[in-house]
This record gives structure tokens, C-alpha cells and sequence, in this order.
């Protein structure tokens, strides 16, 4: 699927682990009738085998193929194969960029975490379709997010990224901040638990994407 930074306004990642005992499928098909429009399957600390894991990966896969919505695996190069995702986000610590390039092909939409300029420009060398920002506000959704660094570091990147890369905010991001982090000059938000945790995935999406719309109508 062609990459276009459009995809990234309202980015959601799931794994089992993040649906408090519900069904993965139906929080996904409800966050996209509130209007994501990218998915990354990110299995982490669940109890699921590998065979289940690719089992559900291929079932969210194919939701998201329906509504023309990106499936992204997050750092696993070889789950992303077996299911033929659209791309693949890693973090620092994962395969490197460019080996993942190497490895996924030319068309895989790839996507990598920064904390700081000197590793947003070596994802961009490295040929990153986009750059994930973060942890922006306090997060207890992944647990080595480390210290908040604020919708500033995004503003401070988007300076010195002379190549213009799309940036997503990931991070505690929710309902009440999420306008600050477009104001700041990201391109979408990444959320997990503001969707996921929500009493309604759906609303939860659609209060989103109508927070991220007025701030960009505000910004042009």
C-alpha cells in the first residue's frame, strides 16, 4: 500500500494485551468506524503462542484491508513477513532501519521511534517513511517509555528535518493534548490505551480525529 503521511493522523497500536479481556477484533473494527487511519499490530507480554499471534494478525489484517487501512507490525521483521504487512515500526533498540529496509523491500512503509534529533536524522538517513516521536506526556502503556519529553521535542526535530519526514507523537497522548502535539507540528498521534481502554472505541477515535481536525483547520 502507497505511504502517504495522511495515514498517520489517527494511528492506533493494539495487541491482545491492551483490550482488558476484550475481543481484539471488535475494538478494532469500532476504532475504525471512529475514523483511524493506521493500524500497528503490536503483540507484547501477552500469553498468546506464536501460531495465535499470527492467527489474530491475520484477522486484524484483513479488517484493515477492507477499509483501505495500513497494517503495520510493530519491530518484528519476521512476523510482518509471515503476514504481509504493509510495513513494519521498530525502536531503537530493534533491527536497524536500513537492514529492515533491506529486508521488507522498497514499498514497506517503515516507521521508526526518536527521542531526540541525532536519531531522527539517522532514521531519515536510513530511509524511514516516518519518524514516531515520544514518550511525549506520561504513558503506562509500554513500560521502557522512559521520562516524558514534551510536544516541544517534535517542534525542535521538525527544524532541523530539512527532508520534511512526517512525525507522529506517541505517549500519553489523549482527548485533552493530543492539539498541542499537531500544533507542535506532527503530522497524527499514535495512541493505544486512549482507543483501547476506552468505554467505546468508537467515540474515543471519533472525539480524536475531531480534535486533531479542528487543530489543523486552526493551523491552515
Amino acid at each position: 500500500m502507497p505511504f502517504s503521511p495522511s495515514q498517520l493522523r489517527l494511528y492506533m497500536i493494539m495487541g491482545s494485551q491492551d483490550c482488558n479481556g476484550r475481543d481484539p477484533v471488535w475494538v478494532l473494527k469500532e476504532a475504525i468506524a471512529g475514523g483511524i487511519t493506521l493500524f500497528q499490530f503490536r503483540e507484547k507480554g501477552s500469553t498468546l503462542t506464536m501460531s495465535e499471534t499470527v492467527f489474530l494478525g491475520k484477522r486484524l489484517k484483513e479488517i484493515c484491508q477492507r477499509s483501505s487501512i495500513p497494517f503495520i507490525v510493530n519491530d518484528r521483521v519476521d512476523l510482518a513477513m509471515v503476514l504481509g504487512a504493509d510495513g513494519i515500526h521498530v525502536g531503537q533498540e530493534d533491527l536497524p532501519a536500513v537492514q529492515v529496509r533491506r529486508l521488507m523491500g522498497t514499498e514497506a512503509i517503515v516507521g521508526v521511534s526518536c527521542e531526540n534529533e541525532s536519531e531522527a536524522d539517522k532514521a531519515i538517513q536510513a530511509g524511514a517513511d516516518y519518524i514516531g516521536v515520544g514518550a511525549l506526556f506520561s504513558t503506562r502503556s509500554k513500560a521502557d517509555a522512559g521520562d516524558p519529553i514534551g510536544p516541544e521535542t517534535i517542534s525542535h526535530i521538525r527544524r532541523s528535518n530539512e527532508q520534511g519526514l512526517p512525525i507522529v507523537g506517541i505517549g500519553g497522548i489523549n482527548a485533552a493534548n493530543a492539539g498541542s502535539v499537531i500544533a507542535a507540528g506532527a503530522a497524527g498521534i499514535a495512541v493505544i490505551s486512549a482507543i483501547t481502554a476506552a468505554e467505546s472505541p468508537r467515540r474515543s477515535a471519533m472525539k480524536l480525529r475531531q480534535v486533531i481536525e479542528e487543530q489543523n483547520h486552526t493551523i491552515v
